[in-house]
């Protein structure tokens, strides 16, 4: 299986914001709508401040906030949890967003690494268009990478706006990913402790 692509984005230099902006008013336009009418005058502006909200994790490195880690962990030798982590992403294919919930484990070697920081990982590859499938995977290999625990186990739960409000319209279906790396890919029975703490 191939290692999720953890290289620094973007790859492609940005157009300027005028550019951006025109390209709103004419997918305006092609919805059929005036761009210069009143209330959609200032629209494209708009939209490309909530890009640069949205798609901010383009900007950001994981392995940099990964980066400060404590040695002193006292002989502490179990999994360090998160659960409940609030995954705001849009999907590549629509850029439609879909929305859940994050959990992420990881079982400490030598180093531990500050638990705000393991929600940032999560932010920084869900404010990108993603795949839920590639995220799961590109959040346990950055932990993996900067940590190097024994192992890594992340859950996603999401629901993706591009099915309940396009194509088949099914609303309130969720996806749920998996990716565990270490001890938690090679015994069922701490993967199936993990999925008990965070009560799935």
């Amino acid at each position: 299986m191939n290692k999720p692509d953890l290289k620094p984005v973007p790859r492609t230099e940005r157009p300027s914001p005028e550019v951006a902006m025109e390209a709103v008013r004419t997918l305006i336009a092609w919805a059929g709508d005036d761009p210069d009418r009143e209330g959609l005058r200032d629209t494209p502006g708009r939209v490309i401040n909530a890009y640069r909200e949205w798609f901010r994790g383009y900007d950001l490195d994981p392995a940099t906030e990964l980066s400060r880690t404590f040695e002193d962990v006292s002989g502490y030798d179990d999994m360090v949890v998160l659960r409940d982590i609030d995954v705001e992403s849009h999907c590549e294919h629509h850029i439609a967003p879909f929305l859940g919930k994050a959990w992420v484990a990881y079982m400490p070697t030598d180093k531990v690494v500050g638990i705000s920081k393991l929600v940032k990982v999560v932010e920084i590859f869900a404010k990108r268009l993603q795949t839920q499938e590639t995220m799961t995977a590109q959040i346990a290999e950055a932990i993996e990478e900067a940590l190097k625990p024994r192992g890594v186990a992340v859950m996603i739960d999401a629901e993706h706006q591009c099915m309940s409000t396009r194509g088949v319209h099914h609303p309130h279906v969720s996806t749920i990913t998996t990716q565990f790396t270490g001890e938690f890919k090679t015994n069922p029975a701490l993967q199936d402790r993990f999925l008990r703490v965070i009560g799935k």
